[in-house]
């Protein structure tokens, strides 16, 4: 499996939209879906099941979104913290669209506060994805600090928030997963020493992107 820089898993994810039609909302729900399967497994053989999902604006927290869904369709018992105080939809469409889902199911969306992350069986990391380049900053430093210093196990969504895609170094603060669920391929960050002890075990999931897509990027890289 080739490691992919921030640039390169951008450019596979357009070019799939774009070349071959695979709109970006199913992308969006196979990657919640993986998310959703690991989740199950590390629940497996807990007394406490219940999940905190704690999504940003952008679409890594579509991805969180879905794989909410997922779990509570499962019988899961699922709460959303939600990093957006004034509860407006996301950035993104297709964000924005599971979004108005979870709100039509009523599954319980509260304000992502340090006090609130606790009594929770699992928690999963749907802040930031690979386009995060700034240092983090409050309230979401604390946030991610409470995370840390929590006793739940910690799945993050594509890469540990606070984590640089390109580098494997924390942007200031980053979460300390237990399990990473990358999206399409490993990124190139994970290689350096400085990121194990924030990714943990990473798990790779194929979200719908050809391998006709990953074999470009490869000959183009070669050809440079």
């Amino acid at each position: 499996m080739k490691y992919l820089s921030r640039e390169q898993m951008r450019r596979a994810d357009q070019t799939t939209i774009k070349k071959y039609g695979i709109p970006a909302l199913i992308l969006m729900e196979n990657a919640g879906r993986c998310v959703a399967e690991q989740s199950l497994k590390l629940l497996k053989n807990k007394t406490n099941k219940a999940v905190l999902v704690i999504c940003g604006k952008g679409n890594n927290g579509g991805d969180g979104f879905v794989a909410a869904r997922h779990l509570y369709n499962s019988g899961i018992k699922v709460k959303i913290l939600y990093l957006d105080r004034t509860k407006k939809p996301p950035n993104t469409i297709e964000a924005a669209i599971n979004f108005q889902i979870i709100n039509n199911l009523k599954i319980p969306v509260l304000k992502a506060t340090p006090s609130a992350i606790r009594n929770t069986g699992l928690i999963i990391d749907a802040i930031f994805g690979i386009g995060l380049t700034r240092p983090i900053e409050s309230p979401i430093r604390e946030i991610i600090d409470a995370i840390n210093t929590n006793k739940a196990p910690v799945l993050a969504i594509d890469i540990p928030s606070g984590l640089d895609a390109d580098t494997g170094k924390p942007l200031g603060i980053a979460i300390k997963a237990n399990v990473t669920v990358t999206l399409g391929a490993p990124k190139i960050g994970f290689l350096n020493k400085s990121a194990r002890p924030y990714i943990g075990k990473v798990v790779v999931a194929d979200i719908g992107i050809p391998e006709k897509v990953y074999q470009k990027i490869r000959i183009s890289e070669n050809q440079k």
